[in-house]
């Protein structure tokens, strides 16, 4: 855990079990914001059955596996969010696209996805998102909540993400690894 606002964005909030709110319990989250003002991100490993409606449908052709809309947190709901997978790491923000952290960028839904097919390789969608007031997400990493981990760009797009809780907790080697191991119910333990 490395504490400390300016140190998540573009990292990865990986709750420790059992996390007690069900909203969040073996989530991963990429974090988009952290400031003063509090913290935004979306959760990687909560796929839904939900696909792309007209006239977001026009994006299928960039959308990463499983091409589905993800469950990126209960903060308002019908709020869609997209990130993509650019090519190279952008540095300023276009209209269609803005920098988040290496390759992971934001892309705007309302563009038409052939403006940015050049730039990115993938997308993938989200409804709603993550959401902490000001100095409550740092409460709940030094409570011991969240591990906060490196992020690698294929963890946003990865294919199996109902898995990714346990695939970033094993990649980390020692202790955290056997994190990974443990059961969904701890009383089973």
């Amino acid at each position: 855990m490395i504490p400390g606002a300016a140190l998540t964005k573009g990292r990865l909030l990986v709750a420790t079990p059992p996390l007690e709110d069900p909203n969040f319990d073996r989530t991963v989250i990429y974090v988009l914001e952290h400031h003063h003002d509090g913290a935004l991100g979306v959760v990687l490993n909560r796929p839904t059955d939900e696909p792309l409606d007209e006239p977001l449908d026009r994006w299928a052709d960039l959308q990463a596996e499983p091409q589905t809309v993800f469950e990126g947190g209960p903060v308002e709901p019908d709020a869609l969010i997209a990130l993509a997978l650019a090519n190279q790491p952008l540095i300023e923000p276009t209209e269609e696209l803005s920098p988040v952290s290496g390759r992971v960028v934001s892309a705007d839904l309302a563009t038409d996805p052939a403006f940015v097919a050049g730039a990115v390789s993938m997308v993938r969608v989200f409804r709603g998102y993550a959401g902490w007031g000001p100095g409550q997400l740092d409460g709940e990493i030094e409570m011991g909540a969240w591990l906060v981990l490196d992020a690698e760009s294929d963890d946003v797009f990865a294919p199996t993400p109902r898995d990714l809780w346990r695939t970033v907790l094993r990649r980390q080697g020692g202790r955290l690894a056997w994190l990974a191991a443990a059961p969904d119910d701890l009383s089973a333990n």
